[in-house]
């Protein structure tokens, strides 16, 4: 028998219901909870688990307010919703570089020296953490300081390395303890490197080496480039030099030409193409670079023909032989015989040789290809032809191209004329907005991060700070190029930086563009890592790339595993990106560590900014 202390609410309410009764609202409470609960969940699981930080409207916000309001992004990664953050790398990954893995390479069957080449289909599994910088890595010098002086510490490089270097570098020299220096331009000639390049100049019929421009030499491929002595030089011309050289684990020719702020990418002449189209620079240059032109049948130099524009030059500088014995005839020999069997065939003409240095121009006539004799390479079929690692050719590229144009005659610096726009199939109006819509998004950038910047650095570099860019801001990378609009406000606006405009495999083929208007460019999958050492790019830049990569096999975590590597520390990434694409950004940055603002464009579109910050983590 029940007590009445039991039964006495009921008779308050009237009789006691039915356990059924009871028993069906109950299961109604729970049906509610459930479809609240999951409608609650699928509005904040289409976002992130992180809470929504603060979204600033506009760029043009107070220089105070924007100092005060980067103090705080750390506590955009606050709360218990968070997901976890990766860790850093073991010390043995400090300098680690994917798809460049000799022994795995061995193992899987290459020989021949394809075991040096890039292959990323044989290591696609990689381990998820963050290459953390060396013990002793420092911010490098500001630009043009840091051209001259590095800091030993972040490049992998020895003592013994540096000084033993060939004789255009020898006179490199060692001024510190912690850091290797340059003569610069207004000190000490090294190795008569401006005697050197005034004799190129005067063999291909000029008056000194101020004049290549005028001449139609803005672009220069510089292959094996050593510490980047020459291309440090042409820099200082105003040209456009590109560094590649092939992977090398310690003493690397391409990571220490980054350091200093000058262009280059690791690339090899093995069996494969360069990632860069036919007809893609004015001069291709090779001093003491390692390789031997005449084998493989004559390939690399057909590769070599392939990139070089009409009217442009090939030097070749062999090394330093001696005038007396057999020695030197044996190494003249080597050195005339691509000329004695290539030049008929490809249509090159050797125009001038003095010392150890070789010049031939490559025809302007096509017309030449038709005329050699019965048996020579045959022209190559290049429709739809994308130069992305491909295997090398037997083959004539370029004849059909409607970029067909003697080097002298093309248009000099960035502005294209519009019968060249027009070859390209780009409209001289679009090109015309998109250049004025770069111009508008530079100025917005630049009065975004500068009070940021200075918030951060307040003392550096000196009791007065600069207009940025400065030693933070060297290398860019555009990672969605498109016509290099960015590239060209930047040079517009003066700003002492280059970029590397980068051109998805799977986007619209702007890369020929992006090369005839004398800037650094190359045809790139992010799916896979980018060939390059870690901590080479001050400032990463990504406009509609991650919504052009949504329908693409790339896991995003690899992507930004892959910024991280090749972003210095405290160097910065802006995305310009839909909202969507922007609030996923933001969670996978969080979980490298990256400090991340998401900015409100105040247009009324989607689009939004996500401007991040790579931390200095010296665990």
């Amino acid at each position: 028998m029940r007590s009445p202390w039991f039964n006495k609410p009921f008779s308050v309410l009237g009789p006691r219901p039915p356990i059924s009764c009871l028993l069906l609202c109950f299961v109604c409470v729970l049906g509610l909870i459930a479809i609240l609960g999951s409608t609650s969940s699928s509005v904040f699981d289409s976002v992130t688990p992180i809470p929504v930080p603060d979204v600033y409207s506009s760029y043009r916000r107070l220089k105070e307010q924007a100092a005060v309001d980067y103090l705080e992004l750390r506590t955009i990664s606050l709360g218990a919703g968070r997901q976890t953050e990766l860790e850093l790398c073991g010390r043995e990954k400090e300098n680690y570089v994917p798809c460049y893995n000799v022994s795995a390479n061995l193992f899987a069957g290459f020989k021949d020296g394809e075991e040096f080449d890039r292959h990323c289909e044989i290591s696609r599994q990689r381990e998820r953490c963050l290459v953390r910088p060396p013990k002793d890595y420092k911010i490098p010098l500001r630009w043009p300081a840091g051209r001259d002086a590095i800091w030993s510490a972040n490049v992998k490089i020895t003592k013994d390395q540096f000084l033993s270097s060939g004789s255009l570098t020898k006179r490199l020299m060692l001024v510190e303890e912690n850091q290797f220096a340059f003569h610069s331009e207004d000190g000490l000639i090294f190795d008569g490197l401006k005697d050197y390049s005034r004799q190129v100049a005067e063999m291909i019929g000029l008056g000194s080496d101020s004049e290549f421009l005028q001449a139609g030499v803005q672009s220069v491929l510089d292959i094996g480039c050593g510490f980047g002595i020459f291309g440090a030089h042409l820099v200082s011309l105003k040209l456009m030099p590109i560094c590649i050289a092939a992977y090398e684990a310690t003493g690397s020719q391409v990571q220490l030409a980054l350091e200093r702020g000058l262009p280059a990418m690791i690339g090899n002449f093995i069996s494969r193409q360069l990632p860069y189209p036919p007809l893609s620079f004015d001069m291709v240059h090779c001093a003491q670079c390692g390789i031997v032109w005449d084998e493989k049948d004559g390939m690399l130099l057909i590769e070599v023909d392939r990139v070089l524009k009409p009217g442009g030059y090939f030097v070749l500088t062999s090394p330093a032989s001696n005038p007396h014995g057999s020695s030197s005839n044996t190494k003249k020999r080597s050195t005339l015989t691509p000329t004695e069997e290539f030049s008929e065939n490809i249509c090159w003409n050797l125009i001038a040789q003095q010392d150890e240095t070789f010049i031939w121009q490559k025809t302007v006539d096509v017309h030449c290809y038709k005329s050699r004799k019965h048996g020579a390479l045959p022209l190559c079929n290049d429709v739809h032809n994308t130069p992305y690692y491909q295997p090398l050719v037997s083959c004539i590229s370029g004849t059909t191209s409607n970029r067909w144009i003697p080097i002298q005659n093309r248009s000099s610096g960035p502005h294209l004329s519009s019968a060249e726009l027009v070859g390209h199939g780009v409209q001289p109006e679009d090109f015309f907005e998109d250049s004025q819509v770069w111009r508008s998004a530079l100025r917005n950038y630049w009065s975004l991060l500068s009070p940021i910047i200075f918030s951060d650095h307040p003392k550096r570099p000196g009791d007065e700070d600069p207009t940025p860019p400065y030693n933070m801001v060297r290398n860019v990378m555009d990672m969605n190029a498109q016509y290099g609009g960015l590239n060209a406000a930047m040079l517009e606006e003066k700003k002492l930086v280059w970029v590397m405009n980068v051109v998805p495999v799977r986007a619209p083929n702007t890369l020929p563009l992006i090369l005839d208007r004398g800037f650094a460019g190359v045809m790139h999958d992010w799916c896979e890592p980018f060939p390059t050492y870690p901590r080479t790019y001050d400032m990463l830049h990504a406009n509609g790339l991650l919504s052009h990569l949504s329908s693409e096999r790339c896991i995003m975590m690899d992507l930004f595993l892959e910024m991280d590597r090749i972003l210095r520390p405290e160097g910065w990434v802006i995305f310009s990106d839909k909202l969507g694409a922007i609030e996923m950004a933001r969670a996978l940055a969080m979980q490298i560590h990256w400090e991340a603002r998401v900015i409100d464009l105040d247009n009324g579109s989607d689009q939004r900014l996500l401007v991040c910050q790579k931390p200095f983590m010296k665990k």
